[in-house]
C-alpha cells in the first residue's frame, strides 16, 4: 500500500476484479510478448490507449483498444515473474479497469455530459 504523501508514479490499482476477459492470442515480438483480449464493453469499463489495466493482478499498459478487443505488451521481466508465460488463447483472465476511468464514467452517468 502506498502512502499518499509522496509522488504517485505508475498505475493506481485497487485489487478488485471487475470482470473476466478472454485471451485472443499471445504473440512473441522481438523478445517481448503482445497478449490480446476480448471483453464485453460497457460504459463503466473504460479502456484508453496507453491507459492502465490490471490483468490477473498485474498492472499493465493498454495497447490499441478497438471495439471489444485490446492488447498489452509484456516485457521479459514481467513474462518470467508472472503467470503470463502460461497464458494461451481461450484462457479466462481477471480484469480490473482503471479506477480513474471508473470514477469519470460514474460521474458522467450521474451528472450528464
Amino acid at each position: 500500500c502506498m502512502l499518499m504523501n509522496g509522488r504517485i508514479d505508475g498505475h493506481i490499482v485497487q485489487g478488485h476484479v471487475d470482470a473476466v476477459v478472454r485471451c485472443v492470442e499471445v504473440v512473441e515480438t522481438g523478445g517481448s510478448w503482445r497478449c490480446s483480449f476480448r471483453y464485453a464493453p460497457s460504459p463503466e469499463h473504460l479502456l484508453v490507449d496507453k491507459g492502465s489495466v490490471c490483468l490477473n493482478g498485474v498492472s499493465l499498459t493498454v495497447v490499441a483498444p478497438i471495439g471489444d478487443e485490446f492488447s498489452v505488451a509484456i516485457i521479459p521481466y514481467t513474462w518470467e515473474h508472472t503467470n503470463f508465460k502460461t497464458l494461451r488463447a481461450g484462457d479466462a483472465v481477471n480484469i480490473e479497469f482503471d479506477v480513474i476511468g471508473k470514477y469519470i464514467a460514474r460521474h458522467l452517468a450521474t451528472y450528464g455530459k
